[in-house]
């Protein structure tokens, strides 16, 4: 049993954890509610059950990927604590899923192994997806500062949950860590740079999202959002609002999915994300890093090594099929235009093992959707006001498309930290070294989210990003864990000017 402020909760008990699935942090979305800002949750007067979890939010699921699966009624979270002797309050972290911001629930990470190995209370949390988290339109922004960006209220509204709730399942409520991984982790950099989100969390994980990318402008997302309320036939100024509210929930959760390929974007280009120029979000992440008016939190940032190379394997052409030799050229000449000469003389495609290979690294590279080059500027902005530390997951994940090899793919490092039904590249079972590195990572982390620090007895140093471009790499194989110069492997300078 646990008492939160809405009421009392009955969740599950093993041997070496306590989990409560299915809380609700805010009232449902629903209704009149939807595109406004998360209200509290009504409390509840009998125990309420807390073994299963809450509904996902809406988003293209099932077995092809295209039915519309969850419900509006989403803004649930999960607490997942361990059990052991002692009273002293643990750290906490707050884990957002990733997932295009247009999939992905906090019931899809198992936290179980995290929490338990690491000794930490580990929240994760539903937020608003697609339209329904991110439409920006004037009929909105006129009543609603939160307009284009109410998956971030739900962000901050779950934070607030925890700082009123936590202390009840043995966290800490004054040492949270704000994490997530791609979709998350840009959801963590906006947060960053919200001043409706200043004092909410002590410190940040972000994984495979370069905060050093650019989200979409206002100007930009208004647009979208005409262009979305003229596709739903709500095109009148006058009765935009009413008439978006009445439009069925699987007609917006298929806005945009056209548009959703990023081999050859930027993170700018998805179709649904966090809004700049707005009150809750006034400027991008790095500019904020830069000014330091972002929040001035330690920082463990991170990609991996391969970052683009499932995508490029399936988005090819829709089909999966191999980049030949001679498309390699115009490709990078479609993406690049003026630019390509010098991409192509730096990348030849005879030096890796396929155009494909080539393809995906000289994207993941470049890293605008997602990868390695914008991470840089960003901790190294980070670093001037406080404590970063940057890696690379580099562990090869075995797995393949179509024969592709992925390497260490997008998502690779979540099956060290989770178990679960998490947005990424299915992975083979971790080798007896796999699961040491995933003791290791899960160590690192576990020490950040405690004290600052990721470093630790029996682990390789982990030292402070200082610029230049040098991280920590994360492998079983070869090298294990050590400091590699990440710039000079990933051609950062070629990318970026500098380091």
């Amino acid at each position: 049993m646990a008492r939160v402020d809405s009421g009392i909760l009955h969740g599950s008990v093993s041997a070496d954890h306590r989990t409560f699935s299915g809380i609700p942090y805010a009232a449902a979305p629903v209704g009149s509610r939807r595109w406004r800002p998360p209200a509290p949750p009504a409390p509840w007067d009998s125990t309420r059950d807390a073994t299963h979890p809450g509904p996902v939010c809406p988003q293209l699921g099932g077995p092809t990927g295209s039915t519309v699966v969850g419900d509006e009624d989403c803004l649930y979270l999960n607490v997942t604590t361990p059990v052991r002797a002692g009273d002293r309050p643990r750290p906490v972290l707050v884990w957002l899923p990733g997932g295009r911001f247009v999939s992905g629930a906090g019931s899809d990470y198992d936290a179980t192994r995290l929490a338990a190995t690491g000794d930490l209370v580990v929240v994760t949390v539903n937020y608003r997806l697609g339209a329904l988290g991110f439409l920006d339109l004037p009929a909105l922004a006129a009543t609603d500062s939160d307009a284009g960006n109410y998956g971030l209220a739900d962000q901050r509204a779950a934070l607030r949950w925890v700082r009123r709730n936590i202390a009840r399942f043995g966290g800490d409520p004054g040492n949270v860590t704000l994490a997530g991984q791609s979709a998350g982790g840009y959801s963590v950099c906006a947060q960053l740079a919200s001043p409706a989100a200043a004092g909410l969390f002590e410190k940040v994980i972000t994984q495979s999202s370069p905060c050093g990318n650019m989200m979409v402008t206002r100007q930009v997302a208004l647009a979208r959002g005409r262009q979305a309320a003229q596709a739903l036939g709500c095109a009148t100024p006058a009765t935009e609002a009413t008439c978006l509210l009445a439009i069925p929930t699987a007609r917006l959760v298929t806005l945009g999915a056209e548009h959703m390929p990023i081999s050859a974007g930027r993170i700018a280009d998805l179709p649904w994300l966090p809004v700049v120029d707005t009150p809750a979000l006034p400027r991008q992440p790095l500019d904020a890093l830069r000014r330091g008016t972002s929040a001035r939190v330690p920082m463990l940032a991170g990609t991996t090594h391969d970052e683009m190379r499932p995508f490029v394997a399936l988005e090819h052409d829709g089909r999966g099929r191999p980049v030949t030799a001679a498309e390699y050229p115009d490709l990078i000449a479609a993406q690049f235009g003026a630019r390509a000469d010098a991409i192509l003389a730096r990348y030849p495609a005879a030096s890796y093992p396929s155009p494909g290979v080539a393809l995906a690294t000289v994207v993941t590279d470049w890293g605008r959707m997602l990868g390695a080059c914008p991470v840089l500027p960003a901790d190294r902005a980070a670093a001037a006001h406080a404590p970063v530390y940057a890696y690379e997951f580099a562990e090869d994940s075995g797995a393949r498309i179509a024969g592709f090899p992925l390497g260490a793919p997008h998502g690779a490092e979540l099956p060290y930290l989770f178990d679960g039904a998490f947005d990424g590249p299915g992975d083979p079972p971790l080798t007896a070294p796999q699961r040491h590195l995933s003791e290791q990572l899960i160590g690192y982390w576990s020490n950040f989210a405690a004290s600052d620090d990721p470093n630790g007895t029996g682990l390789p140093a982990w030292p402070k990003y200082r610029g230049g471009g040098r991280v920590l790499s994360m492998t079983a194989g070869p090298g294990g864990i050590a400091v590699t110069d990440f710039a000079q492997a990933h051609h950062c300078r070629f990318w970026n000017g500098s380091a």
